[in-house]
């Protein structure tokens, strides 16, 4: 499958943010019901509400582009083979969700021959639409966005999230955390990896790392913050992946700063 033009890309991109938005105020509205939650690990929460915004994306995804793929968080892997795949997460932040925590998010991503070239991110407590296509900028609720112009560590504000198999895997975040609480202005973990995304994307963070993320996790927020002049690898500076287990992504002035912080964590634990 060729490229999608302009028009076409500008169309699917329109499409996704409506979509997002509409499940948004759904799933904002019905959330002061009862919220039932289980448990795919011990810390790794699903409620109703995360299935039911997957189907509603599902359904108007598949009968708009009944060519294309899905890729999404609850189970639903379709047409894997296909030159366009949908990456979705239908409800980033559940923890949050289930605390009635406002801080999550709505992700929908389109990937066109293994390369996300358009992403969506709405924050439905906000009434924040994040948004981007390939070659064509970032936006925040349609208005260009840019990173920040922070140069030095010490002056950042980082943002982070621990991995689900934190409590049994040695190979997680904590050490790093304590050295950038030291070096950075502080350090924050707000429970979105998309939003983290958006937010470093919009100059609200400087920076942000974390492991063992899935592709719906960063696949949109990553292409939002290329499109607002960021940079995105894994933790040696090379070329990031949504298939990856790591990302940094920072607004290019600090990343070779948290670079190093994070190359130095790999020998002080040993």
């Amino acid at each position: 499958m060729e490229a999608l033009s302009k028009k076409d890309l500008t169309s699917a991109l329109d499409f996704a943010a409506r979509l997002a938005e509409r499940v948004g105020r759904t799933i904002a509205r019905k959330s002061g019901n009862r919220i039932h939650v289980t448990y795919k690990s011990e810390i790794d929460l699903v409620t109703q509400f995360d299935e039911q915004a997957q189907r509603m994306i599902v359904d108007h995804l598949s009968r708009e582009y009944p060519d294309h793929g899905m890729l999404c968080e609850e189970n639903v892997n379709t047409g894997a083979d296909r030159p366009a795949r949908w990456i979705v997460d239908p409800l980033d932040g559940t923890t949050n969700f289930a605390h009635g925590l406002p801080i999550w998010a709505i992700s929908i991503a389109l990937e066109m021959n293994g390369e996300v070239v358009l992403g969506v991110v709405h924050d439905p407590s906000r009434g924040e639409t994040f948004s981007a296509a390939k070659g064509r900028g970032a936006r925040l609720n349609g208005r260009r966005i840019h990173v920040s112009s922070t140069r030095e560590l010490e002056r950042s504000l980082l943002v982070t999230g621990f991995p689900y198999d934190i409590r049994h895997s040695r190979n997680n975040n904590l050490f790093q955390f304590g050295l950038f609480a030291v070096r950075a202005r502080a350090v924050r973990r707000l429970g979105s990896a998309a939003l983290d995304l958006c937010y470093t994307a919009c100059g609200r963070f400087d920076g942000y790392w974390e492991l063992k993320l899935s592709p719906w996790d960063q696949a949109a927020g990553s292409l939002i913050l290329r499109e607002a002049g960021g940079r995105i690898t894994d933790f040696a500076g090379r070329k990031f992946s949504i298939y990856g287990d790591q990302v940094l992504a920072t607004n290019g002035l600090i990343h070779r700063q948290m670079m190093r912080v994070l190359q130095s964590s790999r020998h002080d634990t040993g």
